[in-house]
């Protein structure tokens, strides 16, 4: 239940899937009430805020993209956990904190805001972490995950794995993603067996629109999003 409306339904003992907006939580929420959602990191900000104002949050990050950012650092890093920057820092300054790329082979791809983010190639190291940033260059911070991966790594093994995530935590409600979801994994698996992904890439484009365009949360919205892009940069072509 990681969509609010979902999430409310499970806290009421019904079944957790999305509700139709509007109406919006903040007039009719759990138990019809008004209720605010926000995540811990948001929360843990508000004393921040308060106790110096709102000028002086403002003034870290950029213009807009205030604040500090939580990311989330694992995979092939030496120094795995969790980092607080502001606004603004590149992805280099962020992986040289957690001491730099680690293991074997070199740097092929970073996975840039978890399952629901995308990959980068090595060439995206200088870009900057903020919305604005990312939005641009077409990505995501999604939930501040960064995750990079050798080119010894399984990358086929790893989509697939993300793959079946999403098929399994689709709450069922909507067809595009209830469907869509079973669907992309077994293209994907079809793909691997043939060790060959370019053959079916019309239908990966056309599955991700209908699951972008079409579910009702979020969670269809972007569940082709790392898997799309992997498929653009060609990184399970090989191992």
């Amino acid at each position: 239940c990681g969509e609010e409306t979902a999430l409310f339904n499970s806290i009421e003992g019904f079944r957790g899937e999305p509700r139709n907006k509007p109406p919006f939580p903040t007039t009719n929420g759990l138990f019809n009430e008004p209720t605010v959602v926000n995540n811990v990191e948001t929360l843990a900000n508000i004393p921040r805020i308060i106790l110096n104002g709102g000028e002086a949050y403002a003034s870290e990050g950029t213009d807009q993209s205030s604040g500090t950012r939580l990311f989330c650092l694992s995979g092939r890093v030496a120094l795995p956990g969790l980092y607080e920057f502001e606004f603004g820092a590149t992805l280099a300054e962020v992986l040289d904190a957690a001491g730099g790329f680690s293991g074997s082979g070199n740097l092929k791809t970073i996975l840039l805001g978890g399952a629901a983010g995308s990959f980068v190639t090595p060439e995206s190291i200088n870009l900057p972490l903020t919305f604005e940033d990312t939005r641009n260059a077409g990505v995501s911070l999604g939930s501040g995950v960064i995750m990079p991966f050798s080119d010894e790594d399984d990358l086929t093994k790893t989509v697939l794995r993300i793959a079946e995530f999403f098929r399994d935590e689709s709450c069922g409600q909507c067809v595009p993603c209830r469907v869509g979801t079973v669907r992309q994994e077994e293209l994907l698996i079809r793909a691997a067996d043939k060790q060959s992904f370019n053959t079916d890439i019309s239908l990966f484009d056309d599955l991700a629109t209908v699951m972008s365009d079409a579910s009702i949360c979020g969670l269809g919205h972007t569940a082709a999003s790392a898997v799309r892009s992997a498929l653009n940069l060609g990184l399970m072509e090989t191992k």
